[in-house]
């Protein structure tokens, strides 16, 4: 489909339903689930384990051939958790594995199938342990993870850093450094006379951020029928 022929009131129940969704099916498995989430198809949102934690107005989207994991593993003395901070993004495909501790800071960003892990989760000569070497792991403030980065065992990523797309991340990242490569290293650093604009200041109104793209999304689907979304659905045509 080239357009989403949904008229308002349906795009509008599916957003209701989505968070109603999370909050009965996803809320009863976090540590905290926090305020004003947003979430797309929270269905493809798998968590296991405990304990984990979404920050304040954090977005999940997920897609069913891509789904978001977050699992805290549970094995003989050892317990994971994963800690997400406030004003995140994650993206569909993103796989984060604790067996000892995971945190992501506030603003940060993990695009389509980043993968973080604090473990190597079988141990180099005894193939049968379950779990292996592991070190926590901790990304800073408004950090950016580009697509199908890895970021192993021990990893500490500083402010504002960005990790580039397909990256293996083995040592420390400082701040406000660009790193790409396997392994990963640093390739620059950010300009310090630009400022940095963080998700959480764009979002630092959310309800007139809410107003605008209610009011955006009733422009875009004012000419959308229900006759016209059925149609599309069943007997679609170029153009759709």
């Amino acid at each position: 489909m080239q357009k989403d022929h949904r008229p308002y009131f349906i795009k509008r129940a599916s957003q209701i339903f989505e968070h109603w969704w999370a909050g009965h099916f996803l809320s009863p498995q976090c540590a905290y689930f926090g305020k004003h989430l947003m979430f797309m198809k929270p269905w493809a949102v798998e968590i296991f384990g405990s304990p984990v934690s979404i920050g304040d107005y954090t977005t999940l989207i997920a897609t069913m051939d891509k789904r978001i994991r977050l699992t805290s593993w549970m094995a003989e003395d050892r317990t994971g958790r994963i800690d997400i901070g406030r004003y995140c993004l994650v993206c569909p495909g993103v796989r984060i594995l604790s067996a000892t501790s995971i945190t992501i800071g506030d603003d940060s960003m993990l695009a389509q199938n980043a993968c973080v892990t604090d473990a190597d989760w079988h141990d180099l000569y005894d193939r049968s342990a379950s779990i292996g070497a592991t070190e926590p792991v901790v990304i800073g403030n408004n950090v950016w993870i580009g697509d199908s980065a890895m970021i192993g065992k021990g990893v500490h990523i500083g402010d504002n850093a960005v990790i580039g797309a397909g990256s293996v991340v083995v040592k420390d990242i400082p701040a406000n450094a660009i790193a790409a490569g396997n392994p990963a290293s640093v390739v620059r650093y950010l300009d310090p006379a630009r400022p940095v604009r963080k998700r959480s200041q764009w979002m630092e109104d959310p309800e007139k951020l809410a107003a605008y793209f209610d009011t955006v999304e009733r422009e875009r689907r004012k000419t959308n029928s229900l006759f016209g979304w059925m149609r599309a659905m069943m007997f679609p045509r170029k153009g759709d």
